[in-house]
């Protein structure tokens, strides 16, 4: 059940009135009054716009000539909104992108916006992405995932929450200021790309070309592109782990062998990487790699008092991730081991026979897929040395006469953020107007590698800003954002740009 719409002070009498886990907070005077009321009394224009963006079919991931036109549209659309708010507008062309069919298909442009330049303001950045998963009805959905349909107070279509409502509701944060003729208490930059769900291709060469430029005055990076971890509850991101993906390959030969002719005398390459899969974490979800935890960084009595109270019922939790039961009883543990702990993940066995039916085959060749999900400050090169050797001992106490190789395909370092930055401590003081709730401190335990890129590139302050609720579905059947959460999301960035401009 979403708190209804109104001014601040009213949803915060209405939280507390729901469950009185919020606290009470001075009603919004002045400038930030007039701020909020401009937007409850224009929150249909805003989901208007969103009904208008959410309809475009901005699908990234499947390669098609008339989705990379539908892509540009949507970028060209998402310009011209900012050159209406007067900002200036700089379209880079990435040109075309070589796909492995052969095919050549244009690369959306990456939009880089500015709105002041006043030395004596302080200058955020808003990275965002307009791209969508693909998305079908008969995938599930119960509704048309391009038709924006509102269903109490929930706004479902594809891309609502990931990422089209978060850089609508920055825009409306900016429109406001612009319809009250108020001027903006920070330089404002955009940084907008179109290929966020297909890797980020041609990003991070753009960000390092312009970081003597575009990000030259730029003091902080926002993120707005992850969920709260509570249905209510607002969230500050500060961390997300890190991630290393190997493969390990197991061959006698390239061709398969008949279970009947060649059973009984050789080594099956399928039971050799059995074996090595199972040699890598016990059923407690501990790591077996030697010396693989060595690395982490101590856990500090500081850190564990944030985990007390972050918003969590395990309860609820557990149902609507449809699990039987998890491995830990407290709140703090399942967090801990979500956000701060490695862990190993097996994915798959390509090559072996996993149709219906049966098969008596023997695979001559099988590669196991797995992932590590690392945590600060865990190193690749050592982490895969470490992979490495272990397979190999694992692997030569079999004394298969199979041929094994491993080798780390993808290595994603994580990314932590000091929250004592100002960004911070102003989006800590913004949540406290719009919500009247200190937020939960919050670590994501999927790896998101925007965050580390902009931080090592630039070297500003990234903080990661969400504004969905924890079951938005984001890649899912039946995405959403709810009404709330994107109006009030507008009024915590307008707020947010005045608690940063103070704090400057």
């Amino acid at each position: 059940c979403m708190p209804p719409l109104g001014t601040s002070s009213l949803l915060v009498l209405l939280l507390l009135l729901e469950g009185g886990m919020f606290s009470s907070s001075p009603p919004p005077s002045g400038l930030l009054e007039k701020l909020f009321q401009y937007i409850d009394l224009h929150q249909d224009e805003f989901v208007q716009t969103l009904t208008e963006w959410v309809a475009i079919e901005s699908d990234s991931v499947q390669p098609m000539p008339h989705l990379r036109q539908k892509l540009s549209r949507m970028m060209v659309l998402a310009a011209d909104k900012l050159q209406h708010l007067g900002a200036g507008v700089d379209f880079v062309d990435l040109g075309f992108q070589q796909m492995p069919d052969g095919q050549s298909l244009p690369l959306p442009p990456i939009i880089l916006a500015e709105l002041g330049n006043d030395p004596n303001k302080p200058t955020v950045c808003f990275y965002g992405h307009l791209d969508v998963q693909p998305a079908q009805k008969d995938d599930g959905w119960f509704t048309d995932p391009y038709t924006l349909t509102e269903v109490d107070g929930k706004l479902y279509g594809r891309g609502a929450t990931d990422n089209k409502g978060p850089v609508l509701a920055w825009i409306n944060a900016v429109s406001t200021f612009r319809a009250l003729e108020q001027d903006l208490p920070v330089n404002i930059k955009f940084i907008l790309e179109g290929m966020e769900e297909a890797g980020s291709v041609a990003l991070e060469e753009l960000i390092k070309r312009e970081r003597d430029r575009f990000f030259s005055s730029v003091d902080y990076i926002v993120i707005s592109d992850n969920l709260w971890i509570s249905q209510r509850k607002p969230a500050l991101t500060y961390g997300t782990r890190g991630n290393s993906y190997f493969l390990v390959e197991v061959k006698c030969r390239d061709q398969d062998f008949h279970s009947g002719t060649f059973g009984g005398i050789l080594n099956e390459p399928v039971a050799d990487l059995v074996a090595l899969l199972g040699s890598l974490v016990d059923s407690s979800v501990h790591i077996l790699i030697p010396e693989i935890y060595d690395q982490m960084a101590p856990i500090t009595e500081e850190e564990k008092k944030m985990y007390e109270t972050i918003d969590v019922n395990l309860e609820e939790y557990k149902n609507s991730s449809q699990v039987e039961k998890f491995l830990f009883d407290t709140k703090e543990e399942l967090l801990m081991h979500l956000w701060r702990y490695p862990s190993l993940s097996i994915h798959g066995i390509e090559g072996a026979f996993d149709e219906p039916g049966t098969k008596t085959v023997i695979p001559g060749r099988v590669i196991g897929k797995f992932s590590i999900r690392l945590v600060p400050h865990m190193n690749l090169s050592v982490v895969e040395k470490q992979v490495t050797s272990h397979l190999e001992a694992v692997f030569s106490k079999r004394n298969s006469f199979n041929k094994m190789t491993v080798s780390m395909v993808l290595g994603l370092h994580p990314w932590v953020a000091n929250i004592n930055d100002t960004q911070y401590l102003a989006a800590k003081r913004a949540i406290r107007t719009v919500f009247g709730v200190e937020p939960d401190m919050i670590q994501d335990g999927s790896t998101i590698p925007i965050a580390k890129i902009f931080q090592d590139i630039t070297q500003k302050s990234v903080m990661m800003l969400p504004l969905g609720a924890v079951d938005d579905g984001e890649h899912s059947q039946n995405e959403k954002i709810n009404r709330w959460n994107y109006i009030e999301g507008s009024k915590l960035f307008a707020t947010f740009f005045l608690e940063l401009s103070k704090l400057r």
